[in-house]
């Protein structure tokens, strides 16, 4: 009892990468790595945090708070050790016209609120739906994602103007010219330069955090006059303080926010999820979706009672933390700690860092995150497939993630749908068993997209007396494929002629009201389920029959 006890505690271990060999990879010098690249990732968490804050309309701590409250949390008990998220802009864009409207205190009621849409879909294991998306989708979602990313840091390349006296730091000022851009596209490809050489030199600390220090000890040293991190916003704060949304507990307050919650919880756990599977295939790991979704629920709500706007994982920044080596929790932890320590006591340092530093880095991401192999291959593969890549790229550039990928699976679906729909065909004979009958034989699947096909394959007004249907090569999906198969039994019950069924799953038996009674019962009938819902098993198909 007691050993079979602690197998089981074991196991739960093992499953959120806790086991006791994970306590054992802990060795110094994974550690040390561990932690600097935690500290590389907070350094890129802060101006992406501040900024997505503008984005929403709210002050850049609301933002930082929850670059550190979802950071721990995730890092703590998400599905995949690697992972990092934060505030985004994603949903940041939401955001903006809930703010605007409503105020601050309805975010922080519906970031509550959204945290508890996940943590209920992580209850009820919606997250292995994200199973059913394509590659096609996902190649799209990280080739959109990498420009979105990109083009994110643009903003970097423009003067103090109208947007700093407005409070909006950086994104609303004239783009540079002469020679601060010379000098900020060079302490760029400087920074860019060190991440590609460095770890051909050595591996002692990650490559990012060396372009950053190399870099802003050569702008400090030096004197230069370019932007800075607190150029965009002073990030000096105290710890983030518990905070009751004060909205009225009304059904008017949940009708203002339920939208904006549903749409905020779908978009974090599609970014999350998407993002657990790219850092899933750089890992070499699985799993842990439905776990991840419980831990961006728990970070949202914990979020939400601490002034803090929400978020979710984060592909950039999880790419830094992957690509410096970062593969446990202690990398993720430690990002937030780090990011805790400079909104605290850090500030006045962290703010002389060079935004061109920041931006280096991410535009090695970006290289790094983009899938220019989807480049090359554009001409080998399916036209619908290329479309879709095509298409998810579009989207998540031009609209928003979310939507990139139901528009995505939903094509990629129909695509399915009309190809299997195209596939279905007969092959006539004349029974070598029942004299004088004539048999079609079926091939392809039978479900909503063939039926018309289907229908169109018989002839009862020629077809000699006895008609067989054989359906060993098909396969009987759906509904209407049900349906189909009723159809055409009326069909040759009209013209006074006998149809016989063969090899029908026991499902069709039990499922099949006037075309049941003529099946005809064989040892090698397919065994296979339908995918019909309940009220067909319980009679309701069949139109009256």
């Amino acid at each position: 009892m007691v050993k079979s006890t602690f197998a089981a505690f074991a196991d739960r271990l093992s499953a959120q990468g806790l086991s006791q060999a994970s306590f054992t990879q802990f060795t110094p010098n994974r550690i040390k790595i561990e932690l600097l690249s935690g500290l590389t990732v907070a350094l890129a968490l802060v101006p992406e945090a501040v900024a997505f804050a503008f984005v929403a309309h709210v002050h850049p701590l609301v933002g930082l708070y929850a670059a550190f409250i979802v950071g721990l949390v995730t890092a703590l008990i998400g599905g995949r050790p690697g992972m990092i998220s934060g505030a985004t802009g994603a949903l940041a864009v939401v955001m903006v016209s809930l703010v605007s409207t409503h105020g601050v205190e309805y975010l922080f009621a519906t970031v509550v609120l959204m945290g508890i849409l996940q943590l209920a879909a992580g209850i009820f294991r919606f997250g292995k739906f994200i199973r059913l998306v394509p590659h096609p989708v996902m190649l799209g979602f990280v080739n959109g994602l990498a420009i979105v990313i990109f083009m994110a840091q643009l903003t970097q390349f423009k003067v103090p103007g109208t947007a700093e006296a407005s409070g909006h730091g950086l994104s609303g000022g004239e783009w540079m010219s002469g020679w601060p851009l010379i000098l900020m596209l060079g302490l760029v490809a400087l920074t860019m330069l060190i991440i590609w050489a460095l770890p051909k030199v050595t591996k002692i600390i990650p490559a990012p955090l060396a372009g950053i220090g190399i870099v802003a000890a050569v702008v400090i040293g030096f004197g230069l006059d370019v932007p800075r991190v607190g150029d965009l916003a002073s990030i000096q704060g105290g710890l983030p303080p518990f905070h009751i949304p004060s909205v009225p507990m009304t059904w008017e307050t949940l009708q203002i926010i339920l939208p904006y919650a549903v749409i905020l919880a779908a978009i974090g756990l599609i970014e999350s999820l998407l993002t657990l599977n790219l850092v899933g295939e750089i890992t070499g790991k699985r799993g842990g979706a439905s776990q991840e979704c419980v831990a961006q629920g728990a970070a949202n709500v914990i979020t939400g009672f601490f002034g803090g706007m929400g978020g979710c994982a984060m592909i950039g920044q999880s790419m830094i933390n992957v690509k410096s080596g970062g593969r446990t929790r202690l990398a993720g932890i430690s990002a937030a700690l780090f990011l805790l320590a400079f909104i605290l006591v850090g500030s006045s340092l962290i703010e002389q860092i060079p935004l061109a530093a920041l931006v280096g880095v991410m535009f090695m991401v970006v290289i790094g995150t983009f899938a220019w192999n989807s480049l090359r291959i554009m001409t080998r593969i399916p036209l619908m497939d290329a479309a879709v890549i095509v298409l998810v790229t579009v989207v998540t550039v031009f609209y928003d993630l979310a939507t990139a990928v139901v528009v995505g699976v939903i094509v990629s679906a129909l695509a399915y749908a009309w190809s299997n729909a195209r596939r279905i065909h007969v092959i006539e004979r004349d029974s070598v068993r029942t004299p004088g009958a004539h048999v079609y034989e079926i091939e392809g699947p039978l479900f909503f997209g063939s039926t018309d096909a289907f229908a169109e394959l018989f002839h009862p007004e020629t077809d000699p007396d006895v008609v067989i249907v054989d359906f060993m090569r098909s396969r009987v999906v759906d509904q209407s494929a049900l349906q189909a198969i009723e159809d055409l039994a009326r069909r040759y019950e009209a013209q006074g002629k006998t149809l016989q069924l063969r090899h029908l799953s026991r499902d069709c038996h039990r499922l099949l009201s006037k075309a049941g009674q003529l099946m005809i019962d064989s040892d090698d009938d397919p065994d296979y389920a339908l995918a019909v819902d309940y009220s067909v098993r319980t009679g309701a198909f069949g139109g009256g029959h």
